[in-house]
């Protein structure tokens, strides 16, 4: 039983009275090997996490751990009203930086998906996933950084927005939204009186909810007006606000997600930096195991070349062309 020693109990182990003597999650050290001697339970009865499983939960605790931390840091903006920039600086943007070289995407999307604290959970995903793009947009280190900062924080004039309407549960009055509308013009405020910050963040606050078309808020600005940055960090809100758990709704299947985000390209979002997100995530699902809205998981064998949204699924030993089955897609990617 020594050979285990260092891993990780994906099960509770439980003596012959039904009492749980190592819990789940733990690591196994001397201790609790001591412990199974004891209680006479067998290696046998172990179920052990494994190398994926081990990597999809310490990213989803270094989110976790960066969510804390960014709660911790803009508390003090309440006494000193002013953005604590250079611990965002030091200690959470290398942290989101970090964690957008994660080579599994879908792994990173269910780790940084809004659970519990929306608010600051969406601000982190934002930024993680902006800094994506901008890597798969083969950007400079020195944009980079810029682009990780103002995506991190394009949400923050929400600060000056009563919680009570940020955190609503059901749909909001036009009075309530007016109001939230404003979080784009206090954040560009804020940062624009913020020592170390450039233009160019500031802008990503204040464009963040404009779009291509002219139909976005506060400006109603159309795409020539908008910064790069601000249509980067556009994708990443639309993409991270669809995949997460909302106050009033669960996260949306993701053939919905892919669809409406394509379709809203050719007017509202970006259409290159949506097709080149897009294009990123569906061709890295070859390989994948994947659950379709009839509830059956099958594997991604090939991406179709006129339409990589339905691609040739494999359950068992049928194939599934989901092109040619208009009643079928795919619900979500499994972990």
């Amino acid at each position: 039983m020594d050979s285990y020693l260092g891993r990780k109990i994906k099960n509770d182990l439980i003596n012959s009275y039904g009492v749980t003597v190592v819990p789940a999650g733990s690591v196994l050290n001397h201790e609790y090997i001591e412990l199974l001697k004891k209680h006479k339970i067998d290696a046998i009865d172990m179920i052990f996490l494994s190398q994926a499983e081990l990597e999809h939960l310490a990213c989803g605790e270094t989110v976790d751990q960066l969510v804390d931390l960014s709660k911790e840091i803009f508390s003090s903006f309440r006494i000193s009203r002013k953005i604590p920039l250079l611990d965002i600086r030091t200690e959470v943007i290398p942290v989101v930086q970090q964690v957008s070289t994660n080579p599994d995407v879908f792994q990173m999307f269910d780790a940084i998906q809004g659970m519990d604290d929306y608010i600051h959970q969406h601000s982190i995903g934002v930024g993680i996933l902006a800094t994506l793009i901008g890597r798969w947009m083969n950007m400079g280190e020195s944009d980079l950084a810029i682009l990780s900062l103002a995506a991190t924080l394009h949400d923050v004039g929400n600060l000056k927005i009563p919680a009570e309407i940020l955190n609503k549960p059901g749909k909001l009055t036009e009075a309530e939204f007016a109001v939230v509308k404003k979080h784009t013009i206090y954040g560009y405020e804020m940062l624009k009186e913020t020592t170390g910050v450039s233009s160019r963040i500031a802008l990503v606050a204040l464009q963040h909810h404009e779009r291509n078309d002219g139909q976005g808020y506060p400006l109603g600005l159309k795409e020539n007006k908008l910064d790069l940055f601000s249509k980067i960090v556009a994708v990443a809100d639309v993409f991270h606000a669809m995949s997460s758990n909302r106050p009033y709704h669960a996260p949306i299947p993701f053939h919905i997600i892919v669809d409406q985000m394509r379709r809203e390209s050719f007017g509202a979002l970006d259409p290159h930096i949506v097709s080149l997100f897009l294009e990123n995530i569906v061709n890295r699902t070859v390989g994948r195991n994947v659950v379709l809205t009839d509830g059956r998981v099958g594997q991604v064998v090939s991406l179709n070349l006129h339409d990589i949204e339905t691609p040739l699924i494999k359950i068992d030993d049928e194939y599934i062309d989901l092109s040619k089955v208009s009643s079928l897609n795919i619900k979500e990617i499994s972990i």
